[in-house]
């Protein structure tokens, strides 16, 4: 709650605003029965006309200002609403972008997307009525009261018996529905995890004609949250006719008891005709604030869940001063005696890399291969430091990564992940996306390296062609060959390739690690591989084996000294190949 007054203190002087004329609104509503009576005791009855026009003006009069203030009130509300969800939005997506795998793991995709829209929308509409309601309902309820007792003192029982109905309706139908709103919005998240699960899946449900069994999945996700949604309406089905009958019976009860008392000239008919008013606006608000235990409980939920995003500490922790690289940058990478093992992992579990130790150097490529599994991309992930190291230590241009600024250290280095992602736009705008400031010319080399050009040049719109999302209009190999190209024109000393050639031809393969080594060659690159082909020119390779370095050198060395190697050379290779000088 704490963190969320946080957010409405820019929009303080709006709020105090809304307090002052939701006051003279409920004033005004207030002080209208009491001319209605006056109406009746001193105009109508004795015949004074002059009285009810007087009174019927002022109250018209009233009735304007109210609708006045009705409206500015609706307008500062609407701003304040909408700018609170929308500093929230920004917030709760500017925590996520700073998130590590481990913590985008663990609230999973689906979940983040429900927080950042549906949880902050439910905010959004809750805190528009709460703004209005549970200021103005409050003071018209007790303002009522005390008006009514004004009137008739002999009536106030049926009021209070009415109120204590309403507020223990409320109490229950609170504690009953607050649980079941927790379980709501997991159960969202389960609806749309499924959802995008078949939609980015679509051609393998396809392939494995396993519509079936996804409608099942989709079904029961779908029954689980309607069966909870159902609940809980129902549940709150149950208000508006006791809601109704209470109103009923208190105005049959009024006009009953009013009756006998006029009858008995111990109140006039004006009185009765005001308390009569005055017990609907006590109803009425109370009414009100029930509408706000079918919002509140829900946006409870929701934000406790968007707090939970915004109060996660990453498990990866940035100096507030950074060491900063030197001038004379060289982009050396060393890795020195680094353990890797996930942050949530049992500590009898396995480590995912264990004593890992070499040096890449610039002008050189180093290579890493091994089984699926064996924690390649892991290398990557640590020398980017999504995650930091279990122990040992990894280094920069001769700084520990640890102690470096986040920024500065990504600007040292292009990254091709292994799952070539674009982005919603043009192949312009995507090569763009690695460097805003790229010249034109800049561009154009990376797709030369990158062997882009050819297929570029065949779209009609040429540079400007439509990128859908996550580049689903290209091939597999256009993809990769455009994600590369965005690595290159950032230029940075250090390239990472994480198994970045695999959907590519072998023609087309070769050439692009020629352009790589020809126009790159000063670089320090780093790929990662599964053919031996694309690596048997590499000036260093690391052959991983259950985490750890199983052999170190070039092909020819190793095809000597490691066995594993070999045996994926000979998997892969024909005996010429292996040994090309034969």
């Amino acid at each position: 709650m704490n963190k969320f007054l946080e957010y409405l203190k820019p929009y303080s002087g709006m709020l105090f605003a809304v307090l002052i004329f939701l006051a003279v609104e409920a004033y005004i509503a207030l002080i209208l029965p009491g001319f209605m009576a006056d109406i009746v005791n001193d105009g109508v009855l004795p015949g004074h006309l002059p009285v009810i026009w007087r009174n019927g003006l002022i109250m018209l009069g009233l009735t304007f200002l109210s609708v006045f203030f009705a409206i500015i009130t609706g307008f500062f509300t609407a701003r304040t609403a909408i700018g609170v969800s929308n500093d929230l939005r920004e917030a709760v997506y500017e925590k996520v972008l700073s998130f590590s795998e481990a913590e985008i793991s663990r609230f999973n995709t689906s979940s983040l997307i429900t927080r950042t829209t549906n949880d902050i929308m439910q905010v959004q509409n809750t805190l528009m009525m709460a703004i209005r309601l549970l200021i103005y309902s409050p003071i018209i309820a007790v303002g009522g009261i005390i008006r009514g007792l004004e009137r008739s003192t002999d009536l106030a029982w049926i009021v209070l018996a009415a109120t204590i109905i309403m507020l223990a309706l409320m109490g229950v139908l609170f504690f009953v529905a607050l649980p079941k709103y927790k379980k709501w919005q997991d159960l969202i998240d389960r609806v749309n995890q499924v959802s995008r699960e078949n939609l980015s899946g679509i051609l393998v449900v396809r392939a494995f004609s396993t519509q079936g069994f996804e409608k099942g999945r989709f079904a029961k996700a779908n029954q689980d949250l309607a069966h909870t949604e159902r609940f809980v309406n129902q549940t709150f089905a149950f208000m508006t006719p006791i809601i109704s009958l209470v109103l009923n019976l208190t105005t049959a009860l009024i006009v009953w008891v009013g009756a006998q008392q006029v009858s008995a000239f111990r109140a006039d008919v004006g009185d009765i005709f005001a308390f009569l008013q005055y017990g609907m606006l006590i109803i009425f608000s109370f009414l009100m604030i029930s509408m706000m235990f079918i919002f509140v409980p829900r946006a409870v939920v929701s934000m406790g869940r968007i707090n939970e995003v915004l109060q996660t500490e990453g498990c990866i922790a940035y100096k507030k001063d950074p060491t900063p690289f030197p001038d004379n940058f060289v982009g050396t990478v060393e890795f020195r005696d680094v353990t890797f093992k996930y942050p949530d992992a049992q500590e009898d579990d396995e480590n995912v890399l264990e004593n890992i130790s070499f040096t890449a150097r610039p002008g050189e490529t180093t290579a890493i291969i091994g089984a699926t599994g064996e924690g390649k991309t892991t290398i990557f992930k640590l020398l980017l430091r999504f995650f930091d190291v279990t122990s040992g230590g990894i280094y920069v241009g001769g700084v520990d990564i640890r102690d470096a600024h986040k920024e500065e250290l990504h600007h040292k280095i292009g990254y091709v992940a292994q799952k070539a992602s674009l982005f919603t736009g043009t192949i312009h705008s995507n090569l763009l996306y690695a460097d805003k400031d790229a010249t034109e010319e800049k561009i154009k080399t990376a797709v030369e390296i990158s062997q882009s050009e050819a297929f570029i040049a065949s779209k009609p719109e040429g540079y400007d062609a439509n990128v859908a999302q996550g580049g689903s209009n290209f091939s597999g190999g256009q993809r990769q060959r455009l994600s590369i190209a965005r690595a290159l024109v950032k230029d940075a000393p250090i390239n990472l390739f994480d198994d970045s050639f695999s959907a590519l031809d072998v023609k087309t393969d070769a050439l692009l690690r020629a352009a790589l080594k020809e126009k790159m060659g000063d670089k320090t690159t780093i790929v990662i591989a599964q053919r031996v082909s694309s690596i048997m020119d590499a000036d260093q390779i690391l052959v991983l084996d259950h985490g750890k370095i199983a052999g170190i050198g070039n092909h020819r060395n190793l095809m000597k000294t490691c066995d594993i190697y070999k045996e994926i050379a000979a998997s892969q290779l024909s005996e010429d190949e292996i040994n090309p000088s034969r």
